[in-house]
């Protein structure tokens, strides 16, 4: 063997170890924005539950429309927010390819976020009807 045949293996296997550093990389990535979602996620709940919270801690004040205003603008702040998770997370997860991982749905992210904002819609709605 000679030796540029010696660098020519040498330059394949590092090519070879370079791109399944990069697969792996990608990978990472992916779960990244998973977790990421889910953040996103917690937030949004988080939002919600501040509004429901306020309306029950102060659904007596007068006048009776100002701690329902606060608590939709609460809940409102959360279905924005999963409106954003599922924008960016199907975004991340549009531009990257799985290697050895399994990725959530892109269908799947846009499910749960549309049942989250749908029962954080049901939530703000049933405040205002709701009769302190």
């Amino acid at each position: 063997m000679s030796a540029e045949q010696d660098n020519q293996d040498l330059a394949e296997e590092r090519t070879s170890m370079a791109e399944n550093r990069t697969d792996w990389a990608e990978d990472r990535t992916l779960m990244a924005n998973e977790r990421t979602f889910a953040g996103w996620m917690r937030t949004g709940l988080a939002a919600a539950g501040i509004g429901l919270g306020f309306n029950a801690l102060f659904g007596k004040l007068d006048p009776v429309w100002l701690p329902k205003t606060i608590a939709t603008l609460f809940i409102v702040i959360g279905i924005f927010i999963f409106w954003a998770a599922q924008r960016n997370g199907c975004r991340v997860k549009d531009r990257l390819d799985a290697h050895e991982a399994e990725p959530v749905a892109a269908m799947n992210i846009k499910l749960i976020s549309g049942a989250m904002a749908l029962g954080s819609a049901s939530l703000a709605v049933s405040i205002w009807f709701m009769d302190n």
